[in-house]
């Protein structure tokens, strides 16, 4: 009877180990279950802020491309811009060399002018000489012609002079 209740006291805490440790177990189970669901949860979350990270680095590097694209728009404005000041610099010096060479062909233009004058000044003169020379000589024939005339008037009054009776006849007459 003494044994057998030992063996009844013996048992019931058997049973009762046996439970508290199925009772651990399943708790050991529920907390393994737990922390590999928190596992999951922060790997998910780290999944997360990685991709976020990820889209964050994409959205940065689209910003970056766009920086870029502006970048690029400016410098083919800028270079339009300067190819722009350069056709006008080539414009201005084009239109100065055709100024310069209106201006050195006006000055041609005048310097034939010049010539011109000095060319009809020098006919003139030359023309004008001609015409005094013309005059002398005219002059001079005059005076040939005059200097002829009074010879021959003196010859004429030598004659009379050596007839002189006759010439009063005549006068007489």
């Amino acid at each position: 009877m003494e044994k057998k209740g030992v063996l009844r006291d013996t048992k019931v805490p058997s049973l009762e180990r046996e439970r508290e440790r199925r009772e651990r177990e399943r708790e050991r189970e529920r907390e393994e279950r737990g922390e590999r669901e928190r596992e999951r949860e922060r790997k998910r979350e780290r999944g997360e802020r990685e991709r976020e990270r990820e889209r964050e680095r994409e959205r940065e590097r689209e910003r970056e491309r766009e920086r870029e694209r502006e970048r690029e728009r400016e410098r083919g404005e800028r270079e339009r811009e300067r190819e722009e000041r350069e056709r006008e610099r080539e414009r201005e010096r084009e239109r100065e060399r055709r100024e310069r060479e209106r201006e050195r062909e006006r000055e041609r233009e005048r310097e034939r002018e010049r010539e011109r004058g000095e060319k009809r000044k020098r006919e003139r003169e030359e023309r004008e000489r001609e015409r005094e020379r013309e005059r002398e000589r005219e002059r001079e024939e005059r005076e040939r012609e005059r200097e002829r005339e009074r010879e021959r008037e003196r010859e004429r009054e030598r004659e009379r002079g050596s007839t002189g009776l006759s010439q009063c006849h005549d006068i007489g007459r």
